[in-house]
């Protein structure tokens, strides 16, 4: 029912997939941790200020009325990852996912304290000792540093990072910051230095629904049996023995894999898709003068039926990646039009519920109302206020109001009409603003003047 976890010491590895996926940690990396430093007119670029309930994403300006476009964002990322996974399998998994990242940096740092994978190995061996002890210790103090580190700048992308900073240097921390903080911290540093791949193996849902998405036409890291086997170990001048397949039994594919597993098996879903086994593979290949591709990115169409490259590109574009490219683009589509004529100024019109409408002076009728006036652009605007929809509909209060950059104002009126216009009870009237700075920025909300029976 339960079998004990048994230390996986990936080894280190070079070649062109390595050189991939630590361009995506350094790219991952600059953007998590540059991001939350880097200003935009004013104030900082990125910022979900969930204290003022207003999203700062570069120029643009979200307030809760827009969780609309988040929750698009949140699609438009599901289904470039269903689209990824269709066309690659799992190569978010093995390039881009904080967790793989985080594990590539992490074990980083172990190889440079620690030593190489036989190194340790024979480290985690050996008896108590000052030397193992003062290798393990620093270790856990990079790792620590590093992943506090990782949790101030994730905090920071909620809390503004330059007054997080000053709080940190006056030690005058909120319980909440303290909260995530630590929190965040330690999740990275739990993930990445001790748990590794057993996130990915048994904590992650992708692993475990990520077949639903495969088909026969789908990428994966395969390895080529009718040309390796059968495998065996054989000096270097029997390389070419007819009785041997390409693979020599070095395991070297198995010792970089992060998830422990062997690839000769075939796909298992543990495989991230790293591609690790990939350079180890091709390295061997090179030195015992046999040409690459043992372990290759292929399809089991293509290793069943021979295919060329570009019949294996010919049969990426078939009907559930063309079916996910078109509900994408819809979707893209769609928000970036309702960003583009998205207006930034709101209005909300509300009644005085304590008085739907009353007889004053001279036997005018008068409503009063507040307007929810939101300029959800970063420069402060004036605007006129208009009322239509009635005769002899006049407003009291002055017509223009000033508003602050993304600020919200909650704005009194009075209108009044003379006695016997309009219906008893409801009428429609409309309530317009128009910025005098700027005419096409201009709103119109639909009202309920009431007339007294």
């Amino acid at each position: 029912m339960y079998a004990a976890r048994e230390e996986i010491y990936p080894r280190e590895t070079k070649g062109r997939y390595a050189n991939i996926r630590w361009l995506c940690v350094w790219l991952t990396q600059l953007a998590f941790y540059g991001l939350a430093w880097l200003s935009w007119n004013g104030r900082q670029a990125l910022l979900f200020d969930l204290v003022a309930r207003k999203f700062y994403i570069f120029g643009l300006v979200l307030w809760p009325q827009d969780f609309i476009y988040l929750a698009a964002l949140l699609i438009i990322c599901a289904y470039l990852l269903f689209l990824a996974t269709a066309m690659a399998g799992r190569v978010w998994c093995g390039f881009a996912c904080p967790q793989t990242v985080y594990t590539e940096i992490f074990l980083w740092i172990e190889r440079k304290i620690e030593g190489k994978r036989s190194a340790r190995m024979a480290l985690d061996k050996q008896g108590p000792s000052v030397s193992k002890f003062l290798k393990k210790t620093a270790k856990h103090l990079v790792w620590g540093a590093l992943a506090l580190w990782t949790g101030f700048t994730f905090v920071g992308y909620f809390t503004p990072i330059k007054t997080l900073a000053q709080e940190v240097l006056t030690l005058n921390f909120g319980p909440w910051e303290w909260f995530w903080v630590v929190f965040y911290s330690f999740a990275t540093y739990g993930n990445a230095g001790w748990m590794r791949e057993q996130v990915c193996k048994y904590m992650c849902p992708y692993a475990r629904f990520q077949s639903s998405m495969f088909d026969r036409d789908t990428l994966i890291i395969t390895y080529d049996s009718k040309r390796g086997e059968p495998r065996g170990v054989r000096r270097r001048d029997e390389v070419a023995n007819a009785k041997l397949g390409s693979c020599i039994d070095c395991t070297l594919c198995v010792q970089v894999c992060p998830t422990g597993i062997d690839i000769r098996k075939g796909l298992q879903y543990e495989c991230i898709g790293c591609a690790a086994c990939i350079d180890a593979c091709n390295d061997v290949m090179d030195k015992v003068g046999q040409p690459r591709g043992l372990i290759r990115y292929s399809t089991d169409h293509a290793m069943a039926e021979n295919y060329t490259t570009a019949q294996i590109r010919a049969h990426a574009l078939r009907p559930r990646v063309l079916i996910y490219i078109t509900i994408l683009g819809l979707i893209v589509l769609a928000v970036c039009s309702a960003l583009w004529f998205r207006m930034p100024l709101k209005l909300d019109v509300i009644r005085d519920r304590g008085t739907l409408g009353r007889e004053v002076e001279d036997g005018m009728i008068e409503n009063v109302y507040r307007l929810q006036i939101m300029n959800t652009t970063e420069q402060a605007h004036t605007y006129r206020i208009a009322v239509k929809g009635l005769d002899t509909l006049t407003l009291l209060t002055g017509d223009t109001v000033k508003v602050a950059a993304t600020e919200t104002l909650a704005y009194p009126i009075r209108l009044r009409t003379a006695h016997g216009v309009g219906q008893k009870g409801s009428n429609k009237i409309d309530i317009e603003l128009v910025a005098v700075d700027d005419p096409s920025l201009h709103v119109r909300e639909h009202a309920v003047f009431f007339v007294p029976r």
